[in-house]
């Protein structure tokens, strides 16, 4: 088992998606503006809900601000490094200040709201990932390489203050931009039960067994830590169980309750 087959027709894109992965070492030469214009104009060009674009975007320019994300977002010193940071935030508040002054509670037949909801969020997380990843191949085509850190997600009451964010808004991922000093070989990916035809089809127990023995082959080739008998527990330790994701899902949760709450 290797990685994903490419299609035997590639253009220049499709070798730019093929090839992209994640860079955490950067050159210090910053980009440029005209760089930063075009990533930012590629974003904008994102499919968004009803052309609403629920999303905003946060230019860390102050070293100390990116000094101290690199050690709220899981202790990540490269973080602080790189030549570019945005935060891509999922952003209804825009709206409901729109909505303030525009007279909406003297509509008719209309179900007022104050809030906006999970689906709203859901939407607006969906808008700002988009842009993401279109700023993301933008720069990748420039030759500028980028990191995603969902861990910006974490230690919600803690980034809401860094970044100033208003009950309506929730920082959905966070961009590291930069060249990289050397080639980076993107790593594999498990293509097998990817895609489902006309309905989701579970595993059975046989075809979680083969995952669990491809998985160890793809990624631990030199084996497993001592205390993990496959590949499934070192996920389960690793990530599942993980201090971090716990504080993920605490935050996360606090960041849906903030969303639905007015603001005083």
């Amino acid at each position: 088992m290797g990685p994903i087959e490419r299609a035997p027709l590639s253009t220049s894109t499709i070798d730019l998606l093929y090839a992209r992965c994640s860079t955490r070492v950067y050159e210090p030469t910053p980009l440029t503006d005209d760089e930063k214009a075009t990533i930012l104009g590629a974003m904008m060009r994102a499919p968004t809900a009803g052309a609403m674009m629920l999303y905003s975007v946060i230019e860390i320019e102050d070293q100390e601000l990116k000094d101290r994300l690199a050690v709220t977002c899981d202790n990540q010193p490269f973080i602080a490094k790189a030549p570019w940071v945005l935060v891509f935030l999922a952003d209804f508040q825009k709206w409901i200040d729109l909505f303030g002054v525009s007279d909406v509670g003297r509509m008719t037949g209309v179900e007022h709201r104050s809030v906006p909801g999970p689906g709203d969020l859901l939407l607006a997380c969906c808008d700002a990932l988009i842009a993401a990843q279109n700023a993301v191949i933008a720069a990748e085509s420039l030759g500028i390489g980028s990191c995603y850190i969902g861990d910006v997600l974490e230690n919600g009451e803690t980034h809401a203050e860094l970044l100033g964010l208003p009950n309506h808004t929730v920082p959905v991922t966070m961009l590291c931009f930069g060249r990289s000093p050397k080639p980076i070989e993107p790593r594999p990916r498990y293509a097998k039960r990817m895609l489902h035809k006309n309905a989701y089809q579970r595993m059975s127990e046989a075809d979680a067994r083969e995952m669990n023995e491809d998985l160890a082959r793809l990624w631990a080739p030199h084996g497993l830590k001592p205390g993990i008998e496959n590949y499934g527990q070192d996920v389960y330790r690793r990530k599942f169980t993980s201090e971090f994701m716990l504080e993920m899902n605490r935050s996360v949760a606090w960041w849906i309750e903030r969303w639905q709450t007015p603001e005083a």
